[in-house]
């Protein structure tokens, strides 16, 4: 080979190696990009799957809650010497089992008593009374007792209120 013909076939060659080395870069980069939008999206769709996980056992939660509603009624409607009885008390330790359950589920009581201001975002009136000396929208009875799952309203409180 000639001279020229080789300096010729380098430049042919350091072309060529440029064209590849651009190539490769945009592939890298391209590959890196798609390597990121993919580890974010595993990310995001593990934290969508576990907040859909938090509330999978609402339905079923919500089921036993008039259980629950029961045990406190039968605690309130007892006789206080019948309350010391072993066997009642046995009874009465199944509701706290399920208020550890729920808890550990991550539902809580609403915090509200008798006296309270009524709030329609965590209360449904079921009756409304005149009562004096006391004024509109005060909360009266709570006739059933509301939760909240992981933050979020499961089942508002029913109260009377005074109008």
């Amino acid at each position: 080979m000639t001279e020229d013909k080789k300096k010729l076939n380098l430049e042919e060659l350091k072309k060529e190696l440029e064209i590849c080395q651009k190539q490769k870069s945009e592939y890298l980069t391209g590959w890196q990009r798609a390597r990121a939008d993919f580890l974010n999206y595993k990310k995001e769709e593990r934290e969508r799957i576990e907040e859909i996980l938090k509330y999978t056992n609402e339905e079923l939660i919500f089921k036993i809650l008039p259980i629950l509603d029961n045990f406190y009624l039968i605690e309130t409607k007892l006789p206080e010497d019948i309350k010391k009885n072993e066997n009642v008390k046995g009874i009465l330790q199944i509701k706290n089992q399920i208020i550890d359950l729920l808890k550990r589920e991550g539902v809580e009581e609403l915090k509200i008593k008798v006296g309270d201001k009524f709030d329609p975002n965590y209360q449904e009136a079921v009756e409304t009374t005149e009562k004096e000396g006391i004024e509109p929208g005060i909360i009266l009875e709570i006739t059933q007792k509301g939760y909240i799952i992981n933050g979020r309203l499961l089942r508002p409180a029913k109260v009377k209120v005074a109008k």
